[in-house]
């Protein structure tokens, strides 16, 4: 799941913030670099230009059966005040399309992603089995995302595993993007299955005539200190763990 996506760079200070709830918590780790899109030459880690977020996410804990952290259940993202988003004028993938077909499906322009990963895991039988899925990020209709999962063998589970939305959020931050993550069992009498990372590039952009629209944009300032960026993940478990990071300004 991703769940969120920020537009900032490398190297930074990332932390597992305070958990909220009664039990035991998973620790989370966030990283994330602003890069190039390709095929659109000025984009990356600049003030001011278009960048596509590559982002990982490290989950360890064994809330769950078998020794693993709890299933997701939600991702809140904050970007940085001044980031810009453009969620219109992108070509779209109907959530039925993806769901039933697949990816190939899907007009190449809905991707919002090239193919990325997650390590997922989950008890089956006595046994606790760990497999790295592919995750895709596509366009979705109203100016959301949807991101595809494909765990082959042995979990075997291929879906709309996440949704999501932007709504404004608070200084220091600009933007949220808050989705729901899906509970997956993939046989009835097996657990849920649980993310232990997730590594994910998001961002694109579309010529209008001589116009070039970016659907991320770095500010154009960068506060003392770097761009703060925040997280929320909650599990299945009611606990919501919250990680921070601070990313340097870019290079003049």
């Amino acid at each position: 799941a991703l769940l969120g996506l920020a537009v900032l760079g490398l190297p930074g200070v990332a932390s597992a913030g305070p958990c909220s709830g009664a039990g035991p918590c998973p620790t989370v780790k966030l990283e994330a670099k602003a890069v190039p899109i390709p095929g659109f030459p000025h984009t990356g880690n600049i003030l001011g230009a278009g960048a596509a977020v590559e982002t990982h996410i490290t989950i360890k804990g064994t809330e769950a059966f078998g020794g693993v952290p709890s299933p997701l259940t939600k991702v809140n993202f904050f970007l940085p005040a001044g980031t810009k988003l453009t969620t219109t004028g992108f070509v779209t993938c109907k959530p039925e399309t993806l769901e039933n077909v697949g990816p190939e499906g899907c007009p190449k322009k809905s991707q919002a992603s090239p193919v990325g990963s997650a390590g997922v895991a989950q008890k089956i039988g006595p046994e606790t089995v760990k497999e790295k899925a592919t995750v895709q990020a596509f366009f979705a209709p109203g100016g959301g995302l949807q991101f595809y999962a494909n765990a082959a063998s042995p979990i075997s589970a291929q879906l709309i595993a996440a949704t999501g939305h932007f709504t404004g959020a608070s200084a220091p931050y600009g933007k949220e993007f808050v989705s729901e993550v899906k509970l997956i069992k993939t046989l009835p009498e097996t657990e849920f299955v649980s993310t232990e990372s997730i590594n994910l590039k998001v961002g694109a952009a579309y010529k209008k005539g001589k116009k070039t629209v970016y659907y991320g944009t770095l500010p154009t300032k960068c506060p003392k200190g770097g761009f703060p960026v925040k997280a929320e993940l909650t599990f299945h478990t009611g606990e919501t763990v919250t990680a921070k990071y601070k990313a340097p300004c870019p290079k003049h």
